[in-house]
């Protein structure tokens, strides 16, 4: 089995959350391949330009109205490595814990809706608050980091006392590290990436929402779930034909009158092995002879 192969295998077989970062480093390793290719044509920036235009979500409602696929393509597409390999490690961590209490369809009904909601109060804020008037028609946002912290801050909310063993700092309860990366985020919007700790401020809150409501008994991620649903249902390929043939009452009585002919014959075999044929009444020739058995 080739290399490709056991990636196709790793991927139709995995989990949800392989899924997930295999589509992230598809994503990543597709866009970096195009960019090489743009850059051995001597059209580097050109290229680079068009595809983070053509993925990532614009704050500008205008370039968003004309592109609105980029609020779900955003939360995969990733420039730097390191900016895939932290929210891929990430991922992978709490995507782990959170498969341990809730389930896959949760999970990326969470990712999708967690990144939908980094990217509305990404776009809101650019086009509320003053202070990004000026980088308004030119920001735009991308990476999985909204998507990721709304798994992050579900599962640390759903379960605030698991703990974890962290480098240099040992055991320490999800809900401490959730606290952490929200202030983090809140005193870095005044710094060099405003747009994206927004954006990781609206999959926090996402995840925060989403299991207030879901111990309430209402799963927000439900409605996405029948959409993924219906939507693979189109791809899969139809079922074998399954006939079903249902007995009569005629069917009863052709296998009953069957049944009563063939213990006849079988009679009158027995009948010819002990006296020999010629003790046959010409009744008895005669149904044999229809049945086609001859001694």
């Amino acid at each position: 089995m080739s290399v490709i192969d056991e990636i196709y295998h790793s991927f139709k077989t995995g989990s949800i959350l392989t899924r997930l970062i295999y589509v992230n480093l598809a994503v990543f390793v597709a866009v970096k391949i195009i960019q090489v290719i743009f850059f051995l044509f001597s059209a580097d920036h050109a290229g680079t330009y068009f595809i983070i235009n053509w993925l990532a979500a614009p704050a500008m409602i205008s370039e968003l109205l004309s592109r609105p696929w980029t609020i779900f393509t955003y939360m995969f597409l990733h420039e730097g490595f390191l900016h895939i390999l932290f929210n891929i490690l990430w991922l992978y961590w709490f995507g782990r814990i959170f498969l341990e209490y809730l389930d896959e369809k949760k999970l990326l009904g969470v990712y999708i809706l967690g990144g939908l909601a980094g990217a509305f109060l990404y776009i809101l804020s650019f086009n509320l608050f003053p202070a990004f008037t000026q980088v308004l028609p030119v920001s735009r946002a991308l990476g999985a980091s909204a998507a990721v912290l709304a798994i992050v801050i579900s599962i640390s909310v759903y379960v605030p006392n698991y703990t974890i063993t962290l480098l240099f700092l040992g055991p320490v309860k999800l809900k401490y590290i959730a606290a952490f990366m929200i202030v983090l985020d809140i005193i870095s919007i005044a710094g060099n990436n405003p747009g994206g700790h927004i954006a990781h401020l609206g999959g926090a809150l996402f995840g925060w929402l989403y299991i207030r409501q879901y111990r309430k008994g209402f799963d927000m991620t439900k409605g996405l779930t029948r959409f993924f649903q219906r939507v693979s249902s189109w791809f899969k390929p139809p079922g074998k034909l399954k006939v079903e043939y249902k007995k009569t009452a005629t069917d009863y009585d052709y296998n009953r009158q069957k049944v009563r002919r063939q213990q006849r014959i079988d009679e009158i075999l027995d009948k010819i092995s002990k006296s020999g044929y010629d003790s046959l009444s010409k009744e008895e020739k005669e149904i044999l002879f229809r049945t086609g058995s001859k001694p």
